[in-house]
């Protein structure tokens, strides 16, 4: 994964290992401090969480959307609880980093990932452009497949405490993605833009 800024060109992209970002996913650690990690997931932890609930299906995740929700269980995309105060300058600088104009990020996703809790294989609903997201706590790993006839090419995005991502195009509309599980304590903000 690539420290401090990166290059915001659609071109793949190395990291320090010399493997490829693909095209529309940029990277970068240590996007915020320690002691921000620190109060953004004491905010996070008091932040109204509830079980991610997927039809009949309970996760070992707790979330909060704010700006726009998606209810998984009634297919329903509706306006949520203002981006609370407390957020707002990590929103603003999440939008510097991927070179979103003021307010493009319309919507948060809070999350708290229990022992063994993870994200399956999805796509972004299709209301949505740029995901952004900011991970805390433990390290995880961000999987990307892409069907290829019968088998899929592969890629992982390690996921350092306190680095940033963001994804569009190609890594957005072509791939889809997953978290891994993990049996630490992690959380994540997923800011997104409403497609146009």
């Amino acid at each position: 994964m690539k420290h401090g800024p990166v290059s915001k060109s659609a071109a793949a992209q190395a990291d320090l290992f010399g493997r490829a970002l693909l095209p529309g996913l940029e990277a970068a650690e240590a996007f915020v401090t320690e002691a921000e990690e620190a109060a953004l997931i004491a905010h996070i932890e008091h932040a109204g969480l509830e079980a991610f609930k997927f039809q009949q299906w309970e996760g070992k995740r707790l979330t909060r959307s704010f700006g726009w929700s998606y209810d998984f269980q009634t297919g329903v995309f509706a306006r949520a609880a203002p981006i609370p105060d407390w957020l707002a300058p990590i929103a603003a600088r999440a939008e510097r980093f991927s070179e979103l104009p003021p307010g493009a990020l319309a919507q948060a996703l809070l999350i708290s990932y229990g022992p063994g809790a993870g994200i399956g294989w999805h796509k972004d609903r299709p209301v949505f452009e740029h995901v952004v997201g900011i991970s805390l706590g433990a390290e995880a790993a961000m999987r990307f497949r892409r069907r290829r006839g019968d088998k899929f090419d592969r890629f992982a995005l390690p996921l350092a405490p306190r680095s940033i991502y963001r994804f569009t195009g190609e890594a957005r509309h072509a791939w889809e993605h997953s978290i891994a599980p993990i049996e630490t304590a992690r959380w994540s903000i997923t800011f997104r833009s409403l497609a146009s």
